[in-house]
């Protein structure tokens, strides 16, 4: 199947036009496809849900969406990833969680992202963010069901209980093999293995490490780590940060999770790239940013892959 440059318009068409039992197959089938993800698809290797990508070709990695759908059609238009992969090049486009929520198109965005994934599953990587997250740590205000109930009315019911059990197969982490580990918010502090990071799906809630990943913030200047503001997940000092890197075997982690002004930050020397792809109220950030890097490039902080950010 061949792609043109129309594709990135029709997809978003499609998603504005969706009807409820059409977007309600489509989340049962990507439940279905996220559940038989194991041992690998294509390239990409799973282990639990950490899925491994080998450093080779070119990497888009979009931050926090959040019903955002103007921004979402800005980047899919402007890295011509749906015609890169409908070519079969080598690339992947790594969504690092927080899909809906505090953005009215919230039901667009979930569409598009899988029916990405339904068109390349073996190029699309579908990340877990806090506002995807079990119900105990879930994000508040989570007003997903008044945009569902918006869009598809009373179906909005049946809609959301098949979207809880979606949020429960998206991935934990990517490690890009020597060279980046993504997590939607923080370094888990007390993970030892990278089994830790892996499994803290089936840990939670008597470890602490799926919290901490999707909803810990870098802080400069602390050891260690401080109780967080938002009330779930800690803040996490340099030395945390320098721990998990050394024990994933890489050299810069790559988040999302907070605003910023610039669509992006840098923290603990480096170590640590913020990425955020949402513009616009309620955060009122300047620019959104999303990351593109041939992965096959070596880097040793955050400060060397900062010309591949993309600011928009």
């Amino acid at each position: 199947m061949t792609f043109n440059v129309k594709e990135t318009p029709r997809l978003i068409n499609m998603a504005m036009k969706a009807s409820a039992n059409e977007f309600l197959q489509l989340v049962e089938d990507a439940v279905k496809w996220l559940a038989g993800e194991s041992g690998r698809i294509g390239n990409l290797r799973v282990n639990g849900r950490l899925v491994e990508v080998p450093p080779e070709g070119m990497a888009i990695i979009v931050g926090d969406i959040h019903g955002d759908l103007e921004s979402l059609a800005y980047i899919l238009k402007n890295t011509d990833f749906i015609e890169r992969a409908g070519k079969s090049e080598d690339v992947f486009m790594v969504f690092l969680g927080d899909y809906g929520d505090r953005g009215i198109y919230s039901p667009e965005v979930y569409y598009v992202v899988l029916k990405l994934k339904e068109m390349f599953p073996e190029n699309v990587v579908l990340m877990r963010g806090n506002h995807e997250g079990p119900e105990d740590i879930l994000a508040y205000p989570h007003d997903l069901p008044i945009h569902l109930q918006r869009k598809f009315g009373k179906e909005r019911v049946s809609i959301y209980a098949k979207l809880r059990m979606l949020f429960n197969h998206l991935y934990n982490a990517v490690l890009i093999n020597e060279r980046y580990v993504l997590l939607h918010g923080g370094a888990p502090s007390q993970a030892s293995t990278i089994d830790d990071i892996a499994y803290a799906h089936m840990k939670h809630p008597h470890e602490s490490h799926l919290e901490e990943i999707l909803w810990s913030d870098p802080e400069d200047g602390i050891t260690g780590t401080y109780p967080s503001p938002r009330g779930a997940g800690r803040l996490f000092g340099e030395d945390i940060t320098s721990k998990i890197l050394k024990m994933m075997n890489v050299k810069v982690l790559i988040r999302g999770h907070e605003p910023s002004v610039e669509g992006f930050k840098i923290n603990h020397d480096g170590k640590v790239l913020t990425i955020f792809s949402r513009k616009g109220p309620p955060y009122y950030n300047e620019y959104g940013a999303y990351l593109q890097l041939s992965i096959s490039d070596m880097a040793e902080n955050a400060e060397q892959i900062k010309q591949h950010i993309r600011k928009f």
